[in-house]
């Protein structure tokens, strides 16, 4: 099976590494031919276009920014894609956009699964991404090979659109988690009481969580370097909401979660983990 991979920032890389060291033929393409060097010195091969990857491989794989890139990237792969090819995008994007891509791919006989992923820089490098995945259930089984190279859960949602469905409850549940456990930071400093503690005893109990581990750990020390940027959050956040508004639904606490992130950004800190919100949190009244 032939391997196609475009986008390869700090999720992509070492995507594409496991791949390699599990031993599929992967060709690579990125807008900067020097981001692939070291992928290429790892043994991988280099196409000149999107059209040429489309053109000679099995299973092309996509993580890129968000929608309009992705919309524009498939349809460079719908002109020379050949019938049976499966698209397999990683990106966060809109999900009612991810099932318009399906849809006109469908038309030139490709698959596209939206497969949104959790687990960060860090779960691409382990090859132990959660994996999110709405399309087709026969080409998530030509693509399963490829998707356990990269990831340890691999969950088919339902339809074209439904990992995009999934991916952004995990954005409101992070985000919220995040705002609630500032909270507590908030409550336990007020009272005069250690939060080292408190924390301690919560993770023993109903409350324990992923995002009381680690971003409150990231509170008590006050250290907010990236394993999530603020400002690709907030993406994450629009896509939710606008999700929402287009379904003529509320969502309350993703709402107050996006205005913090929005607040975090303008302020000049989106490079920052998105969990330094905690400091807008214990800012106000």
């Amino acid at each position: 099976m032939k391997i196609g991979y475009i986008g390869l920032g700090i999720m992509g890389r070492p995507c594409v590494l496991n791949l390699l060291g599990a031993g599929f033929d992967v060709t690579v393409w990125a807008r900067r031919p020097e981001s692939a060097k070291a992928l290429l010195d790892a043994g991988a091969s280099w196409a000149d276009s999107v059209a040429a990857l489309a053109a000679e491989v099995d299973v092309l794989v996509s993580n890129v920014s968000d929608t309009p890139d992705v919309a524009a990237l498939m349809a460079e792969v719908a002109v020379a894609a050949r019938p049976g090819l499966v698209c397999v995008d990683m990106s966060t994007i809109s999900p009612i956009g991810a099932r318009e891509i399906a849809a006109a791919l469908a038309e030139k006989g490709v698959d596209f699964l939206d497969c949104p992923v959790s687990g960060g820089e860090a779960g691409a490098i382990a090859g132990t991404l959660t994996i999110m995945v709405g399309g087709k259930a026969g080409a998530l089984e030509t693509a399963r090979p490829v998707l356990l190279a990269m990831g340890k859960t691999i969950t088919h949602i339902g339809e074209s659109g439904a990992g995009q469905v999934a991916k952004a409850c995990n954005q409101i549940a992070v985000g919220a988690g995040i705002a609630a456990v500032a909270e507590i930071m908030k409550l336990t400093r007020a009272c005069g009481v250690d939060p080292v503690p408190v924390r301690a005893a919560l993770m023993g109990g109903f409350a324990q969580s992923k995002v009381l581990d680690v971003h409150g750990q990231r509170m008590i020390d006050d250290n907010y370097a990236p394993g999530f940027k603020a400002v690709l959050h907030q993406k994450d956040m629009g896509i939710v909401l606008d999700t929402a508004a287009e379904l003529g639904i509320a969502l309350p606490a993703a709402a107050r979660v996006r205005a913090l992130i929005d607040e975090l950004v303008a302020g000049g800190d989106g490079e920052l983990d998105s969990s330094a919100i905690a400091r807008l949190v214990w800012d106000k009244n």
